[in-house]
Parts: structure tokens; C-alpha cells; sequence
């Protein structure tokens, strides 16, 4: 799945779009990639002279893999979107560097009304930087 195809499931644009191209995509899986370019403006300011990408950027890039997830099963209401509600158990176990290539892979484990509970993980070449739980519900969009 490309870029384009990901914004047209997702409300997520540039420069706040973490997923750059789907890999694999089940039911209840999908696998994204997104390279770390190193002019991102975060890098400017999150430890100048020692790039990190923040871990609650690796957290977003799985919660939009999981909107993504939510948003194929075709169970969210028309004008509604999947948001974040909650996150659990998460744990930082690598650092990412600017032109690093995370591999975001989450799953959905259960499905309770319009709640979606989930398990992420993201990692770079084979070594995981990031695992969380988190739970995703259907907001309406506007006011």
C-alpha cells in the first residue's frame, strides 16, 4: 500500500504522517515502514548533536498503523475517526536515529463495541525499539 492509498484510509498528512507505505495487511495485522529522514524539523531540537527520535514519535507511527488497521475493517461509522484512548505497557528498548527505516507492526487483539484494543511494536533491522498496548475508540469528526 502506498502513500497516497494510506492518506485515503487515514486522516494523517505531512508532516504528521508516520507511515510511508504498508507492507503487509491482514484482518487483524498490518506491517508499515517509515524512513527517518534526517532534515525532520525534531531533530533540530531533540538532543542537537545527538539525533533521537522521540519515542512518543515511534508511539504515533504505531498508533497510525492501528487507525489504518481499524479504518480497512470498515467498522467505523461514516463521519467518525479511530483516536487514541489509551496506552499501557509501553517500553523503549532502542534508540532510533535519523536515517534509520522503522518497521511499525501492530495487531489488533479485541474488539469490544467501538472500543479496539492493540499491541504494537516498532524496531529497526530486526531489534525492537518500542512496545506498547494501547486502545482505540470512534470519535466523531467536526465540533
Amino acid at each position: 500500500m502506498t502513500r497516497d492509498e494510506i492518506q485515503k484510509l487515514i486522516p494523517h498528512r505531512p508532516p504528521f504522517l508516520w507511515l510511508d507505505e504498508v507492507v503487509e495487511a491482514t484482518e487483524r495485522r498490518v506491517h508499515a515502514r517509515k524512513f527517518i529522514d534526517p532534515a525532520l524539523d525534531v531533530f533540530q531540537g531533540h538532543y542537537p548533536g545527538f539525533a533521537v527520535l522521540p519515542g512518543v514519535l515511534q508511539c504515533e507511527a504505531a498508533f497510525q498503523a492501528g487507525a489504518l488497521l481499524i479504518a480497512r475493517s470498515g467498522t467505523v461509522s461514516p463521519g467518525h475517526v479511530p483516536v487514541v484512548t489509551r496506552l499501557n505497557n509501553t517500553q523503549f528498548r532502542r534508540l532510533v536515529r535519523p536515517g534509520e527505516t522503522i518497521d511499525i507492526e501492530v495487531e489488533l487483539t479485541e474488539t469490544l463495541a467501538n472500543a479496539y484494543f492493540l499491541t504494537g511494536k516498532v524496531s529497526v533491522g530486526g531489534k525492537v525499539s518500542t512496545r506498547l498496548e494501547f486502545a482505540v475508540a470512534s470519535a466523531p469528526v467536526g465540533p
